[in-house]
């Protein structure tokens, strides 16, 4: 796991709170956090915990993932293999079944060029407790 760059973090979040056009103040009570705790955050001062980064983006209404990879708690390649999984997984064209088969398929990709998956997918099965057939 990287370490924490809360310099970077704090400028980043800085930037976005600006650009919702909301005070630090506004930010702080949107997300349930004090205002001098995220001012401290904002400075680099401060090492927010995963759960205070979701709140925050929440706030924000920006990718939480992308505030871990800022924060260097999530590695960039892990961020976009859960925004895909995401996306497959928030698919309302696609049923269930089709879902878990997707992500087994993309999980076997993965592995096959050396990517191999840590996150669990609850591919392992379909609904009814059976191996789908690729």
């Amino acid at each position: 796991m990287a370490s924490l760059n809360v310099g970077n973090l704090g400028e980043y979040l800085r930037e976005q709170r600006r650009n919702a056009q909301l005070s630090l103040r506004q930010l702080a009570d949107a997300a349930g956090v004090s205002n001098p705790y995220l001012s401290q955050i904002e400075r680099g001062l401060r090492k927010p915990s995963a759960e205070v980064l979701q709140q925050v983006a929440k706030a924000l209404r920006i990718s939480a993932e992308t505030l871990y990879v800022r924060a260097g708690i999530l590695d960039e390649r892990e961020r976009e293999e859960l925004e895909t999984r995401a996306v497959i997984l928030a698919d309302p064209s696609i049923n269930e079944r089709q879902k878990q088969v997707l992500l087994q398929i993309y999980d076997s990709f993965r592995k096959e060029n050396g990517l191999d998956t840590e996150t669990k997918t609850g591919a392992d099965t379909i609904e009814d407790g059976t191996s789908p057939e690729i």
